[in-house]
């Protein structure tokens, strides 16, 4: 679907049956909030440029950002309450509620089905999905990537029985990737843009090829009770910062270079074929985020059914 397609249709509803916003004002005593970030998008700009802390600061709350290398362990932190807010991709909330974790779905970012993908070496003659047969991918256990890799084996009308995962966080599974130990490696940008630019790898196929996909703002849940409208303003600054990434794409870029030392010409590719919005979790996206949950249930991958909307917070943004 095209971009300004899915973002009008997300707009046109919020989710049926979503948490309802409650306006309060910030809970009194409230001086920090803890930020979980990742080394990729609009993070690195946003921390950089301060706009966190200028909105927040007139509040008396500081803002204080928590690095994690993906989501299922900031999933985690947000569960037991170590970071408030977070972002992350499709799978690691679904994992988390099968678990039972204290964590709402805020706000919604439409991907642009561009920025994940499944790679192998140039060197290998694997042309195809369907050549993944009996070969080892590298993948992020409950991270969006394996929501991708399980999408392109059903694509191709493989089963999970057909190859063999290999559970690896990015910096590892890269690591196994250059030295031959995996076939093929499920993953997110500015990995990705490195493997295509600097290893010259293969793109068999991308996320959007195969399925599509948001990535979501997540916070604590009692978090969120306390504090709706920090996490509505929260919310309301990303969705200025995405705004701004949008016309800013090379400063988004020079931040990212900064944080991550990546390869200028991966970053750009990275960012170039990024999108920048934030959106409430609307019925259209929380039903395709179903169809995920569903798929990990059925295939073993979650100990039991999940309702998303359960979990969805109704994010009403200003006019």
């Amino acid at each position: 679907m095209h971009r300004r397609t899915f973002v009008a249709s997300a707009l046109a509803g919020l989710a049926a049956g979503a948490v309802p916003f409650a306006s309060s004002a910030p809970a009194q005593g409230l001086k920090e909030m803890r930020i979980g970030w990742q080394k990729a998008g609009i993070f690195p700009a946003v921390k950089q440029r301060g706009t966190l802390e200028a909105a927040f600061k007139p509040l008396g709350i500081e803002v204080r950002w928590v690095e994690f290398p993906f989501g299922p362990p900031m999933m985690e932190a947000l569960n037991t309450g170590s970071i408030d807010y977070g972002y992350v991709g499709d799978s690691p909330p679904i994992f988390a509620q099968a678990a039972s974790a204290n964590l709402l779905y805020v706000a919604a970012l439409p991907l642009s089905g561009r920025n994940e993908g499944i790679v192998v070496p140039a060197d290998l003659p694997l042309k195809a999905l369907a050549d993944l047969k009996g070969k080892k991918i590298g993948v992020g256990k409950a991270s969006s990537a394996h929501n991708t890799v399980i999408a392109a084996l059903e694509k191709a009308g493989l089963a999970l029985s057909d190859v063999t995962l290999v559970y690896l966080p990015p910096a590892d599974a890269l690591a196994a990737f250059q030295r031959g130990a995996i076939d093929a490696w499920s993953i997110w940008d500015p990995f990705l843009a490195r493997a295509e630019i600097g290893l010259k790898a293969h793109v068999l196929a991308f996320a959007g090829d195969v399925h599509t996909t948001s990535a979501f703002y997540i916070a604590n849940r009692d978090f969120t009770a306390k504090n709706s409208d920090t996490v509505a303003l929260l919310n309301s600054e990303f969705a200025k910062a995405s705004k701004w990434g949008e016309s800013n794409r090379g400063e988004v870029v020079s931040s990212l270079h900064a944080a991550t030392g990546v390869e200028v010409e991966a970053l750009r590719v990275a960012i170039d074929r990024s999108w920048f919005s934030v959106i409430p979790v609307t019925e259209e996206v929380a039903a395709n985020q179903q169809v995920i949950a569903d798929r990990y249930h059925r295939l073993g991958l979650i100990p039991k059914p999940i309702a998303v909307r359960d979990i969805v917070w109704q994010w009403k943004p200003a006019a």
